[in-house]
């Protein structure tokens, strides 16, 4: 058993009286990617809303990196990047330019920053496209661009709210290689939620399927697959254990628009 890098206790949140995440409980061991999957409204995009201190919990507690969510929320805001579902690059600036803004933002020593940015940019295969306007980008480089980011500052612990939603096959497989590179070359530690099935299948150690709030099974996908039958899918496991369909967002104009503006609870 690895070090553990992520903590929930009984993590809880409700907006009003409505419940959202009811009593989390998982742990991310130290350079594993790990899923969260779930239906829409199961508490996914909450959960992660949390863990990276923008929203606090009603009860329960978490820990990133040994600190508190809550009461050490600067420290594990230091140790962490995040990728949200909402598009954060700025359209009428330059890729290179926004990963400046980002610099700033973490802080980051102006001594060696631009060798930074560029290595950052290179890194996700950005090189080429570095002084465009990300208005010219595609989906794919869009996203590539939103994860160089948010490694910029070499984050422990990197999370993922639908990294490829609404991408197409080839750029989803694009984003796949550079999430197992940071993995691998870095030891980063990855925590993503997602709705495609092979995606979950590919990247992930181990997957927690959440449903209304809940923890409903987690696992490796390969113990999930057994548990529900020989040679099952996992998205054979994801309707087992939650009953619903899998709504995976193909469409990219649909996509943009639900970044641009959705505001879900989960």
């Amino acid at each position: 058993m690895g070090e553990t890098i992520l903590e929930t206790r009984n993590l809880s949140r409700y907006f009003g009286e409505l419940m959202v995440v009811d009593n989390l409980n998982i742990s991310v061991l130290k350079g594993e990617v790990f899923g969260l999957l779930g239906p829409n409204g199961a508490g996914k995009t909450t959960a992660i809303k949390m863990l990276t201190t923008l929203l606090k919990p009603t009860a329960g507690e978490a820990f990133v990196g040994g600190y508190n969510i809550v009461t050490e929320a600067v420290s594990v805001r230091r140790i962490i990047g995040y990728v949200p579902q909402m598009l954060s690059a700025d359209a009428t600036l330059t890729g290179y330019e926004n990963l400046l803004i980002f610099a700033k933002l973490y802080d980051l020593p102006n001594r060696g920053l631009k060798e930074r940015v560029y290595q950052a940019l290179a890194f996700m295969g950005m090189e080429q496209s570095a002084n465009r306007l990300v208005r010219t980008y595609s989906g794919g480089m869009i996203r590539r661009l939103e994860i160089a980011q948010s490694v910029l500052h070499h984050p422990q612990l990197l999370f993922l709210d639908e990294p490829t939603i609404g991408l197409d096959p080839l750029a989803r497989k694009a984003v796949w290689k550079h999430i197992m590179d940071l993995r691998t070359q870095y030891n980063m530690t990855i925590l993503m939620t997602t709705h495609i099935m092979d995606e979950a299948d590919s990247l992930c150690q181990r997957i927690a399927i959440m449903h209304r709030g809940k923890v409903a099974a987690i696992d490796s996908p390969t113990a999930l697959k057994a548990n529900v039958r020989t040679n099952a899918t996992l998205e054979e496991v994801f309707i087992y254990y939650t009953g619903d369909k899998i709504d995976s967002g193909e469409s990219y104009r649909d996509t943009a628009r639900v970044r641009r503006t959705a505001k879900r609870l989960g």
